[in-house]
């Protein structure tokens, strides 16, 4: 943790009202929330009557790393756009709207208040940046330990929709995506295994970018559900994985176009080029893109942002699955027990 982005003032100088202090400020959204952090609970609206919830956590050097080994140093900044980025796309997998977000720091005391401020300030503009307008900040919590910790949990609001579930693909539908496939993969490969951070060209950069700060479509979650999409699953294990757990929850199998996906990898060529590798398993295994993956019924015309990568086909007797060009293939992906 010695460490030149956590010099300055240290947690450890600090009592808990005093480092609240220094982030409450920070929290400037306001969104649905009736009364934020200060009080033991938010009081947050519901006028749908039903409430959407996602929690997600991030845990220093099995979700990011402090320094990576080509350089890169993740600022809090960084770690507080993707906590809030990976939860606000679970809603929109719901085709539901972030109301409201609560998060839950554990900080070992060594760690620099300018990065916890930091933290603070990548919330907010993950929440600005990607249009989540009506979600605000509502409070949390703060804890001591080992380690660096952001858990997150996003409210969502329906808006008088039902809810878009894993498990209504049929057969005969368009699969779709939104997002870009493989981009997040390809950017954790030039911070795994890159040249240095300081020698990446501008391109290269930027999908490091789309690793530690990923770019969910929320405008297209509530506008799938509206288009009447049969299921709705985010994108943050992996293509394979995520449409196999689409599919068996479904009871179909999503055939993938290959041609479909290529422009996909093609997009990746700079990385693939610098690191010698194929681009087309980001696009088929990577994940943390935390795009969408949708099933919407045959001739429907797609909402803007997704584009057709396949169709729905019967399982045949099977549990589903995923097939590439007719062919099946296995549930390739993140797993996060794998080691």
């Amino acid at each position: 943790m010695a460490d030149p982005q956590l010099a300055g003032d240290l947690v450890r100088d600090l009592d808990e009202s005093a480092l609240l202090a220094r982030i409450f400020p920070r929290l400037t959204v306001l969104g649905s929330a009736l009364l934020g952090p200060g009080d033991d609970a938010a009081v947050v609206a519901a006028p749908d009557g039903r409430v959407v919830v996602s929690t997600d956590t991030q845990t220093q050097d099995a979700d990011f790393r402090l320094v990576w080994p080509n350089g890169y140093r993740s600022t809090g900044e960084d770690v507080g756009w993707k906590a809030a980025a990976q939860n606000l796309s679970d809603i929109n997998a719901m085709g539901a709207v972030s109301t409201a977000m609560v998060v839950s720091l554990t900080l070992p005391p060594e760690t620099g208040t300018a990065w916890v401020e930091g933290l603070a300030d990548g919330l907010v503009a993950a929440i600005r940046g990607l249009g989540a307008d009506q979600c605000t900040v509502a409070g949390g919590d703060l804890g001591r330990g080992r380690e660096l910790s952001v858990t997150v949990t996003v409210l969502g609001s329906l808006e008088g929709r039902a809810p878009v579930l894993r498990s209504g693909a049929r057969p005969g539908d368009t699969v779709a995506v939104a997002g870009r496939l493989g981009a997040a993969a390809a950017g954790l490969a030039l911070l795994e295994r890159g040249p240095a951070y300081g020698e990446l060209s501008a391109e290269l950069r930027d999908a490091v970018g789309r690793q530690c700060r990923p770019l969910p479509p929320l405008a297209a979650g509530p506008a799938a559900a509206r288009a009447g999409a049969h299921a709705l699953m985010d994108l943050s294990d992996g293509l394979l994985r995520d449409g196999d757990r689409l599919a068996r929850a479904s009871g179909v199998v999503l055939d993938l176009d290959p041609a479909a996906l290529a422009p996909y990898a093609s997009r990746l060529a700079p990385v693939a080029q610098a690191l010698g590798e194929d681009p087309l398993p980001w696009v088929l295994g990577g994940g943390e893109d935390h795009g969408l993956l949708a099933a919407f019924p045959a001739g429907t015309p797609l909402p803007e942002g997704f584009a057709a990568i396949g169709s729905v086909v019967p399982a045949a007797g099977g549990p589903g699955g995923v097939a590439l060009g007719g062919r099946p293939v296995p549930a390739s992906g993140w797993d996060h027990f794998a080691l």
